[in-house]
């Protein structure tokens, strides 16, 4: 029997940063703002938007800011990358991005229906804060693990993060909730404390980044030589089928993943068919906290599952799962105990992909010193896909009145990331034989 070699300080330190920042996607993201949200601009606005001439639903307006924010993330995290990777400053970005998103998470406390454009302009800072941040963290991967480590480490990081953002819940549910010491809105407060306290230990061990060796001691300016290791990244993505293969498979089925994270709560509060309001808001909740414990057995399941099938088929099997609970969902899921188990078969589900896209992407990177920006391209895939999955999901229930055609859009993106992922799999299998 082998032992696993024990982790590192700089990797522990790096898995803890997973355990700072996903209470944003938790609770900004998925359990606690978006209830908020719906149940205060259904009560004080009847669940419409007005700005200016134009009307929206108060869901279909909310996946407009949130993939806004994925758009500039988009934009921006190239360039960023990019210097990150010439000037050697990766930990200085990863800081950047940090302080703003847990600073604009507090910020939601003071949510105001009088100013839902100013009030939504925290979450898109937080949003912008959030995956900006990730694209530095993510780079860090490949050189703190060896590519045999990568699938065990990330798939610690997910469960790090399952698990401390579902203490924070817990723990907001029973002041907040139970208790009801302080209003709910101080739980953007406590998300805020939490991501920019324990991401000091991160930042503690965690290395400032490499500096890229063709620019180390030349006067270029740094901007410009941006560009330049982007396009060369770029040039070498090319060169390896295998890999532009799997961003472009990345691209179709991570936009239903995430689309399924930022959309279940707002999709369950006006789908669902709930008694009350009193029990729609516990419902979602403890569904939330069900996703969560599931994700961290999905994450570690799926890494033990790839050691015997592969990364690429053992992700085939997880997308063509999330195919069918769409197809059921759309067709099925009405009644709160039909939720309750498609949040169960989520949370494992959500789990097992995140962790073995990341690590599959890391696996598939040439050797080189431009991590950063190999991951820019990375993050850059999931930001266009979640704008495209965001937007399509509030412009058809715009269009059409109703929040469930708006599954077809996310059954839609599983269905081509499936075939375009088998590709990736028949080539991979080519390989290797």
């Amino acid at each position: 029997m082998t032992t696993k070699p024990a982790l590192s300080k700089v990797t522990k330190a790096w898995i803890f940063y997973d355990w700072a920042n996903s209470v944003y996607p938790l609770i900004i993201s998925s359990a606690i703002f978006p209830v908020f949200y719906e149940s205060i601009t259904q009560k004080d606005l009847a669940g419409r938007i007005q700005l200016g001439s134009f009307n929206f639903y108060n869901t279909e307006f909310y996946s407009y800011v949130v993939a806004l924010s994925y758009l500039v993330v988009a934009i921006i995290s190239p360039v960023l990358s990019g210097l990150a990777d010439v000037g050697g400053h990766r930990k200085t970005f990863l800081k950047l991005f940090c302080y703003l998103g847990a600073f604009s998470s507090a910020a939601l406390s003071l949510f105001n229906t009088q100013h839902v454009l100013l009030s939504m302009s925290a979450l898109l800072l937080a949003s912008i804060g959030f995956w900006g941040s990730l694209v530095f963290y993510n780079a860090y991967l490949p050189e703190i693990a060896a590519p045999e480590d990568q699938d065990r480490i990330s798939a610690r990081g997910f469960a790090m993060g399952y698990l401390g953002s579902s203490i924070l819940l817990l723990t907001i549910l029973i002041v907040c909730v139970f208790l009801k010491w302080v209003p709910i809105r101080f739980a953007f407060l406590g998300v805020g404390a939490w991501w920019l306290g324990f991401a000091q230990v991160t930042f503690r061990y965690l290395p400032p980044g490499k500096q890229h060796s063709a620019y180390r001691n030349t006067k270029q300016m740094r901007f410009k030589s941006s560009f330049l290791e982007l396009k060369k990244v770029w040039g070498l993505i090319r060169l390896k089928p295998l890999l532009y293969k799997y961003l472009t498979a990345y691209f179709m089925f991570n936009m239903g993943v995430q689309t399924v994270m930022i959309m279940a709560v707002p999709f369950a509060a006006k789908a669902i068919q709930w008694s009350s309001d009193q029990e729609k808001q516990s419902s979602l909740v403890v569904s939330i906290l069900l996703i969560q414990f599931l994700g961290i057995a999905g994450s570690f399941l799926s890494s033990r599952i790839s050691k015997s099938l592969g990364n690429v088929l053992c992700l085939l099997v997880l997308i063509s799962a999330w195919l069918l609970l769409c197809i059921g969902v759309w067709q099925w899921v009405y009644t709160p105990l039909s939720f309750y188990i498609t949040a169960s078969v989520v949370g494992f589900l959500m789990g097992g992909t995140q962790a073995l896209a990341r690590s599959t992407y890391s696996k598939m990177l040439p050797d080189s010193e431009d991590h950063t920006s190999f991951f820019s391209f990375f993050d850059v895939s999931e930001k266009i896909g979640l704008v495209i999955g965001t937007s399509s999901f509030g412009i058809i229930e715009g269009l059409t009145g109703g929040i469930r055609n708006s599954v077809l859009s996310v059954t839609l993106a599983f269905c081509l990331g499936l075939w375009l992922l088998f590709r990736v799999y028949r080539q991979s299998f080519k390989q290797s034989s």
